[in-house]
């Protein structure tokens, strides 16, 4: 090995720095490696590109070649103390240095907590602020979070001497092979904590119920989620909470039904009311809406004269407002309720009617049926139920 000059081993300059080094090492650890290539003078090959590798990798050791010192003197062989971690560097790029990754820390950010709340389809048009109750992990007063006993603290473990990581060392064809496993004593904390904290049990956090005010944006539906930043999970260790995520659930109003932000309703009148015409006054989603919104909470619908059932009518601005503004519509279908009984004398007129009109042995119009998806079918099916096939 020192008939060899150890720049060209590696086919770098003498003035390469570490990265060119390294990444020259790698190219050849991939082409030269046993399990690639078992060949025996390539394996040999490679345990001098390795060493090469120890060589100029380490500035002490380089230098010393550099100067025409005997740098192998005192190795006990091929890769006296080679890592491991520069082997799987090689391979896969990695960029941990000869210290590992060090001690866990005790200390994280807490969980994010998701919960549901129903809200009403005003609430969720206008917007509500509400006072919710939730059970999360809040920090521990008792330690404030260190998970020790009050005038105790954690103390350096003497297993790993505070690193969190002990050296396992192994021989192969390689030489020894050095890697750094977690501390089975301090679970790789580094340190240990000899006196819990009895309400936490040492986890630095426990559970409690507290109070939140949620304020739920207008035009808000169903899936919606509001974010509440630092709201959720303390961490362990006394740890930054989490986001805490309040999803809406709108439950079904009674008149109303919802498309975006667009409004739907059906109002029910009398043949003779959709025949002559009339005016009604009926309710808005403002009626509903605590507290008042300002707006008038009812509406004046004309119905002309001859007005067919399945008719809409649209009141511009009455709808739903947009979480990113604007206000959608609210659109009201006229349903013409046909009586089903009639008396002896409501019967004579209806027949006098028909006879005045011609209409004693109608017809009839053929037309194509309108989608079941649609509005008025919709309205169809919730009055008079599913249509009956004979």
């Amino acid at each position: 090995m020192s008939d060899h000059d150890l720049y060209e081993l590696l086919g770098v300059p003498r003035d390469a720095d570490t990265e060119t080094i390294k990444k020259a090492y790698r190219r050849l650890a991939r082409q030269l490696h046993p399990d690639v290539n078992p060949d025996p003078a390539t394996q040999e090959r490679f345990k001098e590109v390795s060493r090469a590798y120890e060589v100029l990798s380490d500035p002490h050791k380089r230098a010393a070649y550099d100067r025409g010192g005997d740098v192998f003197a005192s190795a006990g062989g091929f890769g006296a103390g080679f890592s491991f971690t520069d082997i799987m560097d090689a391979f896969f790029g990695g960029q941990t240095g000869p210290a590992g990754r060090g001690p866990r820390p005790r200390i994280h950010r807490g969980q994010d907590a998701l919960i549901r709340m129903e809200v009403s389809l005003a609430e969720a048009a206008f917007g509500v602020s509400r006072e919710l109750k939730v059970d999360t992990a809040v920090v521990c007063t008792t330690c404030d979070g260190e998970g020790t006993a009050p005038g105790t603290h954690p103390v350096p473990c003497e297993t790993c001497r505070g690193t969190g990581e002990v050296a396992h060392v192994q021989r192969s064809f390689l030489g020894e092979i050095r890697t750094l496993r977690p501390c089975s004593a301090c679970r790789g904390y580094g340190t240990l904590i000899p006196d819990p904290c009895r309400e936490c049990s040492g986890d630095g956090r426990v559970r409690a119920r507290r109070s939140i005010t949620v304020k739920i944006p207008a035009g808000v539906d169903t899936g919606t989620r509001v974010q509440l930043a630092g709201q959720g999970e303390v961490g362990a260790g006394g740890g930054p909470p989490g986001d805490l995520y309040v999803e809406v659930h709108v439950v079904p109003h009674e008149i109303f039904t919802r498309e975006g932000t667009t409004l739907h309703c059906a109002v029910t009148v009398p043949m003779t009311a959709a025949a002559l015409g009339t005016t009604l006054t009926l309710p808005t989603l403002e009626a509903d809406s605590e507290p008042d919104t300002g707006v008038e909470t009812s509406f004046e619908l004309d119905i002309r004269p001859g007005t067919q059932s399945g008719s809409e009518h649209t009141l511009r601005g009455r709808g739903v407002p947009g979480l990113r503004g604007g206000r959608g519509d609210l659109v009201v279908t006229v349903v013409v309720e046909t009586p089903s009984r009639l008396d002896p004398r409501q019967e004579e007129l209806m027949r006098e009617l028909a006879a005045i009109r011609g209409e004693e042995k109608p017809d009839g119009r053929l037309a194509p049926n309108r989608p079941s998806g649609s509005v008025f079918g919709r309205i169809r099916d919730a009055f008079n139920g599913p249509p009956t096939r004979h």
